[in-house]
């Protein structure tokens, strides 16, 4: 019970107020997406990449990302193949079940669960689940027409990219950045995560779910908050990763589907119902899937 109070009601009364908010007041959720993506994020990523040493953990992050996207993608082709998916069902399954919400969820979960330095830990994670969302999931979404030159262009589009390189480069060169000018990116960063929570609850409030195809919504349910953090703790193992990465890594893939993806599901037409539908229900229902998590790992 201590977990559900501690932990897990607090962030959800956070996306209720931003659910609470377009319901009630219909805000542009563009123009306040906008500002985490543009200001507050990169924010958050430059002082993330900035203090934090670059270690063996760190590509050990990358290579965890890269694994655990290619065995998702490996068991959806295979449940397509088994239960004879259409296209645009494939797509939508593989979108929804490999991409996790783990910018404006997990993150704040982890920091709320497990303190700054796994918080650390997922704030890289969400960097590279971002990169691997707006490329591998852009072309998953459109692979019919979207080239690799053009996944690639999508990254340069990123600012936390940027953002990523340059406080990897000031970090090593080193540059210090002296007092006002690192607190002034300090209050950018503290902003960050709450707001991309508010914006995740106006998310939500927008999904427009017609009708379920509830035996695809089960299975892609069961495979983002169950399957997930085992095909993660396998990973974790094989990679050996320490006690504290290893507990970020497979609460984070434990996350319910992220709403970006519902968003190019919609955009380029891939399933954006059932996208949509799997976003809703996970989120609902990773309430007691990861207040059973956490109580597994001890929390």
């Amino acid at each position: 019970m201590e977990i559900l109070m501690n932990v897990l009601i607090p962030i959800i009364l956070i996306f209720l107020t931003g659910f609470w908010l377009e319901k009630k007041q219909k805000v542009d959720v563009r123009a306040v997406s906008s500002v985490a993506l543009y200001i507050l994020t990169p924010a958050l990523v430059f002082q993330t990449f900035y203090t934090t040493e670059l270690d063996v953990d760190l590509f050990k992050i990358a290579v965890f990302a890269l694994l655990f996207l290619l065995v998702m993608l490996l068991i959806n082709r295979l449940l397509s193949f088994v239960l004879k998916w259409n296209d645009k069902d494939t797509s939508g399954m593989e979108l929804a079940v490999t991409f996790m919400n783990s910018g404006n969820y997990g993150a704040p979960l982890i920091l709320f669960a497990f303190g700054e330095t796994a918080f650390a830990y997922s704030i890289i994670f969400m960097v590279v689940q971002s990169i691997l969302m707006s490329t591998v999931g852009v072309y998953l979404a459109n692979r019919s027409s979207l080239t690799a030159k053009d996944a690639f262009y999508v990254v340069l589009k990123m600012p936390a990219f940027y953002a990523m390189v340059l406080g990897v480069l000031l970090q090593r060169l080193p540059v210090d950045i002296q007092g006002t000018y690192m607190d002034a990116v300090d209050m950018l960063a503290n902003a960050a995560i709450p707001v991309v929570m508010v914006i995740l609850g106006m998310q939500l409030a927008r999904i427009s779910i017609k009708s379920m195809e509830w035996k695809l919504v089960s299975i892609g349910t069961m495979l983002r908050l169950v399957v997930s953090p085992f095909v993660a703790y396998g990973i974790t193992v094989l990679l050996q990763t320490n006690s504290t990465l290893s507990t970020v890594l497979i609460v984070a893939t434990a996350m319910p589907t992220a709403a970006t993806i519902a968003m190019i599901a919609v955009q380029f037409e891939a399933s954006p119902t059932l996208v949509s539908s799997i976003t809703l229900v996970t989120t609902v229902l990773s309430v007691p899937s990861l207040w059973l998590l956490l109580f597994i790992l001890g929390v």
